[in-house]
């Protein structure tokens, strides 16, 4: 029998969409699945009432949850928060945050892409440090012999931003390494708030790619959306699910956008604390 996990992404509390959050928590009650990998952006803004709206949804499923900290989770408005505790306001759902969950045959393994602070302008790009990958290569080396891997991370890993700037730094060679482990069957992200599914090739072989849409009010170029992930022991398939009920094929995007910086959402201010962006990529 296959194991069933739900991959979600982007809900942005605070510009969420309530009638997609009912119908994944309808979702998630009636099929049960193993659990449900949250791959950032919780939040829109990180303030404490959009937080406590989250919590309060993530606690309603009654399934193992694991959730990857976005670059909208970290503080905005607060630099000291941001720099001396950028994962308090996660306070009530720690225990979920960057969870590992081992199934039968299978484990989830998280990999943080998000930092504090970067030496670039753009901070809503993605940043692995040697530290977090280690952390998470040293995790995927001590799953059970026989058991396979999905890793999460919020960023897309691969290295495709504008020109002079990679979209998430060393995102290139954590798929290398990824790359080397045989358990590794997928990196699963969020970010760019529309579904894909494609193929990465390394120096040291192939990697899969599977990226979620948005949850949130926050659209691009499909409608709101999550993945769900079936694993029989020998085939991993994926199915983008829909609120406009397009056919999964059309869902997915062909690629990781070049540019993935959206237009400010209007009406949304200027951001008063100066190199912490307001929004994060656009859409892929």
């Amino acid at each position: 029998m296959a194991t069933l996990l739900f991959h979600l992404s982007d809900i942005h509390f605070g510009l969420e969409n309530n009638r997609a959050l009912d119908w994944v928590r309808r979702e998630i009650a009636e099929k049960r699945p193993a659990a449900v990998a949250i791959t950032g952006d919780f939040t829109m803004r990180a303030r404490r009432h959009e937080f406590a709206a989250a919590c309060r949804w993530v606690r309603s499923l009654d399934v193992p949850v694991t959730i990857e900290a976005g670059n909208h989770d970290l503080p905005y408005f607060n630099p000291i928060e941001r720099f001396l505790a950028p994962y308090k306001r996660f306070r009530a759902i720690e225990h979920i945050l960057e969870r590992e969950i081992e199934l039968p045959g299978i484990a989830v393994v998280p990999l943080k892409t998000t930092v504090r602070i970067q030496p670039r302008l753009n901070w809503s790009k993605g940043w692995v440090t040697e530290a977090a990958l280690a952390k998470t290569l040293a995790a995927i080396d001590s799953v059970p012999a026989g058991t396979r891997a999905l890793v999460t991370v919020h960023h897309p890993l691969r290295e495709v931003g504008t020109k002079g700037t990679a979209l998430t730094h060393n995102g290139a060679k954590a798929l290398a390494e990824l790359a080397k482990r045989p358990a590794v069957l997928a990196v699963l992200s969020g970010h760019v708030h529309d579904p894909f599914d494609l193929t990465e090739q390394t120096p040291n072989g192939p990697v899969r790619m599977i990226g979620a849409g948005t949850l949130s009010q926050r659209i691009r170029s499909t409608p709101q959306s999550f993945n769900e992930i079936a694993w029989d022991g020998e085939t991993l398939q994926v199915r983008a699910r829909n609120l406009a009920e397009v056919p999964t094929p059309a869902m997915l995007i062909d690629d990781v956008p070049e540019n993935a910086l959206p237009p400010r959402e209007p009406g949304e201010p200027v951001a008063p604390v100066k190199n912490i962006p307001l929004t994060d990529p656009p859409v892929h």
